[in-house]
């Protein structure tokens, strides 16, 4: 891969992610890139890193009592660092576990490091994937609303980390500017029935579906080491619209997904996309 240029000052500061404490609990299981997870150049897509998380923690609470205490979670926002793409083919292994959390949410932290093959579609040697991710994730009641995580979990997830004063703070601009000022005009976003889940949420592979349609424009991130940042700020149910606007700047694509209410356009999800600094 490409070295990445230097971050402008418009790009979001970037942090890396935390490591894991040493001797600290984790989840760990073995999967396998499939075809449908690619693009046209082999590389692992973002929304098939989203089905990957969504697996690696449904897998990860089946192996715990956490299904029994606490069966319902809801993602509040998602980083994705690419430091290598996972390409297909290849093996890779996730391991899961809590970087910090506070009484009702979480920072669940997953690390995705692949082993790189070669086949007769693609013969060439590719160097072995890595990426880093981290979920925002909050414990909620049957109702959909935050709830205290047990005891038993809370103890059990403090001892991975030493942070447990988890706080909010938002990583993208939540207001759209306005669509004249942007370089392209809005486009609709057309849903599928397939992307709603049983509770009528929209998928959160489906969102970066949409954001992997922006990217074909902007090859120069995704040929970089690239953080992808996602927030999610109101729900998107069967029927609704979406429209996506985005901006570039510099090093970083915005993108905004907007959904109608009674105050015109608000943001459901925002979206950014930069390069890595090199240092």
């Amino acid at each position: 891969m490409p070295a990445p240029k230097p971050t402008s000052s418009a790009s979001p500061i970037y942090r890396p992610l935390d490591a894991r404490k040493a001797e600290a609990r984790f989840f760990a299981e073995d999967y396998r890139v499939r075809t449908g997870d690619i693009d046209q150049q082999m590389r692992v897509r973002l929304d098939a890193v989203a089905r990957y998380l969504q697996d690696a923690a449904n897998d990860n609470i089946a192996a715990t009592d956490f299904g029994d205490t606490e069966p319902f979670w809801i993602v509040r926002r998602t980083i994705i660092d690419v430091l290598e793409p996972i390409t297909w083919p290849s093996d890779f292994q996730v391991e899961r576990w809590c970087g910090a959390l506070s009484t009702r949410w979480t920072d669940m932290r997953v690390s995705l490091t692949a082993t790189s093959e070669t086949n007769r579609f693609n013969p060439e040697p590719r160097p072995d994937g890595r990426i880093e991710t981290e979920a925002f994730w909050i414990n909620v009641n049957d109702q959909g609303m935050p709830s205290r995580i047990s005891d038993s979990t809370f103890e059990v997830l403090a001892q991975m980390n030493d942070h447990h004063r988890l706080r909010w703070h938002s990583m993208n601009p939540e207001p759209a500017p306005l669509e004249a000022e942007c370089s392209q005009p809005d486009r609709t976003h057309v849903l599928r029935s397939t992307d709603f889940d049983p509770f009528k949420h929209l998928n959160n592979a489906a969102y970066l579906e949409a954001v992997e349609d922006e990217l074909v424009a902007h090859p120069d991130l995704l040929d970089a080491p690239h953080r992808l940042v996602i927030e999610y700020l109101r729900p998107v149910t069967p029927g609704i619209e979406i429209t996506i606007r985005r901006k570039r700047i510099d090093d970083c694509l915005f993108v905004w997904m907007l959904i109608p209410s009674d105050d015109g356009l608000v943001p459901a999800a925002t979206v950014s996309v930069s390069l890595i600094p090199a240092t």
